[in-house]
């Protein structure tokens, strides 16, 4: 556990450079890579201005910023994996795409390094059996916005050994995250329950019963959240929680998990939350407006 100095991001977006940023910040060595150097090259720009945004809140000091980010480097190529000692994988929510980069990462990287996936739902077991290390992989599921959200889901795959589960518990703690254990089910703990509370809201908004304002003031208000699940469906991307829903209902085959066609239509539309300017609200102006 205390070889493990570099740590391999593939993926440089919203949850990539997310999990980068703290990485840098736990002391690892850190290698960014995505699949062009402009969104290597934005992530990177990402972290420094979330790090100066912590520096101005007092949570981390300027030392310690400009420390992290002398450690994180960009990798335009997974060549230079070849190094690395624990790789991250924090692609799109599609199991085509995750397989593919495993394909990739793989033949470059040691064989006694290890290889996670930070999937919101996939099957570990089957990742892991798609690559050259079943033992030596795992799910670790980082929560959004990674720097702030303190828990991570450590997931197992059948095959998965001891040591690597003990390193990656190692790596989670290292970071200041909690470690909350999940079975290797559809969707793990936190997104088997939020997210099916999520699709309800969008059926609560298709069948009439109430709009996107009062739905999100309701669970605000009513429930004590500190964001409605409307508005939180935008946070995380609509596509990603259909990708979700989607997994849920094939891999248990219950109807209580039938995406909400109008999340579908949504999707279907690229209006797929904050990050396209667009979803149950509208961000392209000062506020957010609802869209229906």
């Amino acid at each position: 556990m205390t070889s493990i100095r570099t740590i391999g991001v593939i993926g440089a977006g919203q949850m990539g450079n997310g999990i980068a940023h703290v990485c840098a910040l736990a002391g690892f060595d850190v290698l960014l890579n995505d699949v062009s150097p402009d969104r290597v090259e934005a992530g990177i720009k990402t972290i420094a201005r979330n790090m100066e945004r912590q520096v101005h809140r007092q949570m981390i000091t300027p030392e310690a910023r400009d420390a992290a980010l002398r450690r994180l480097k960009p990798a335009l190529t997974l060549k230079e994996f070849a190094d690395v000692d624990f790789a991250i994988e924090a692609a799109t929510e599609k199991e085509p795409v995750k397989r593919a980069i495993f394909d990739a990462v793989c033949p470059m990287m040691r064989k006694d390094a290890i290889v996670a996936t930070n999937t919101s739902s996939i099957s570990i077991t089957r990742l892991g059996a798609s690559t050259d290390r079943p033992e030596r992989f795992i799910g670790l599921h980082f929560m959004n916005p990674v720097p702030l959200m303190k828990l991570v889901e450590v997931i197992r795959g059948l095959a998965t050994d001891q040591q690597t589960y003990d390193a990656a518990v190692h790596i989670v703690e290292r970071l200041g995250k909690h470690v909350t254990n999940a079975e290797d089910f559809p969707a793990f703990i936190v997104n088997r329950v939020l997210m099916p509370m999520i699709n309800e809201a969008v059926y609560t908004l298709y069948e009439g019963v109430g709009t996107v304002e009062s739905i999100d003031t309701a669970m605000k208000l009513g429930a004590n959240h500190p964001m409605g699940p409307l508005e939180l469906a935008d946070f995380i991307g609509l596509d990603t929680c259909l990708s979700i829903m989607q997994v849920l209902h094939d891999g248990l085959a219950d109807t209580k998990y039938r995406p909400c066609p109008l999340l579908v239509k949504y999707v279907e539309a690229g209006w797929v939350g904050k990050k396209a300017g667009r979803g149950f609200y509208d961000y392209r102006g000062e506020v957010p407006v609802p869209t229906r």
